[in-house]
C-alpha cells in the first residue's frame, strides 16, 4: 500500500481582476503595457520578423495533365481554375520582384553617383584651401624675405656708413699727422 500524500499547501488567491474592455487601440496597449509592468522579471516574447510571401516553387513533374480532348470531367475546370490563378500570382510575384530589383539597382547607382560628387567637390575644395595655405605661406615666406634683405640692406649701409666714417677718421687722422707741429707756440 502506498504511502499517504501530504495534503498540498492552500494556494494564495489571487484578487479577481475587473474586466475591461479597450475602447481604443491606444488604450489596448495601455492595459497590455500595464500587464507587463505588473511582472518585469517575466520574459516578454518579441515576435520574428515575418517573412515576405512567396509563391509556391511549379511542381517539377506534374502526375495528372489535363488533355485538351472533350470528355473531361465538371470537377476539371475547378482544377484548372486553380492552377491558373497560382500561375498567374506566380509570374506576378516574380515581376514585383524584378520591379523591386531593379528600383534598388537604381538607389544603388543613385548613390554611388552622389558619392562621387561629393567626393569631387570635396576634393575641389581641398584644392582650393591648398592653394589658400600655399599662398598664405609664399606671401609670408616673401614678407619674411623682405624683412630680412630690408635688414641686410640697413646693416650693409650702416656698415658702409661706418666703414666710410672709419675711412673719414683715418684720413683726417693721416692729415693731421701730415700737417707738421709747429716747433714754437705764440702767445706764451
Amino acid at each position: 500500500m502506498a504511502a499517504p500524500l501530504a495534503p498540498r499547501p492552500p494556494r494564495p488567491r489571487k484578487e479577481p481582476q475587473p474586466l475591461v474592455i479597450p475602447r481604443s487601440a491606444a488604450e489596448e496597449q495601455r492595459l497590455r503595457l500595464e500587464r507587463l509592468m505588473k511582472n518585469p522579471d517575466k520574459t516578454v516574447p518579441i515576435p520574428e520578423k515575418l517573412n515576405e510571401w512567396a509563391p509556391r516553387p511549379p511542381p517539377e513533374f506534374v502526375r495528372d495533365v489535363m488533355g485538351s480532348s472533350a470528355g473531361a470531367g465538371s470537377g476539371e475546370f475547378h482544377v484548372y481554375r486553380h492552377l491558373r490563378r497560382r500561375e498567374y500570382q506566380r509570374q506576378d510575384f516574380m515581376d514585383a520582384m524584378a520591379e523591386k530589383q531593379k528600383l534598388d539597382e537604381e538607389y544603388q547607382k543613385k548613390l554611388e553617383k552622389n558619392k562621387m560628387i561629393a567626393e569631387e567637390q570635396t576634393a575641389k575644395r581641398r584644392r582650393k584651401r591648398q592653394k589658400l595655405k600655399e599662398k598664405k605661406l609664399l606671401a609670408k615666406k616673401s614678407k619674411l624675405g623682405q624683412k630680412k634683405q630690408q635688414e641686410e640692406s640697413d646693416q650693409s649701409q650702416e656698415q658702409q656708413t661706418s666703414e666710410e666714417e672709419d675711412e673719414d677718421t683715418k684720413e683726417e687722422e693721416e692729415k693731421e699727422e701730415d700737417v707738421e707741429e709747429p716747433s714754437f707756440v705764440m702767445g706764451r
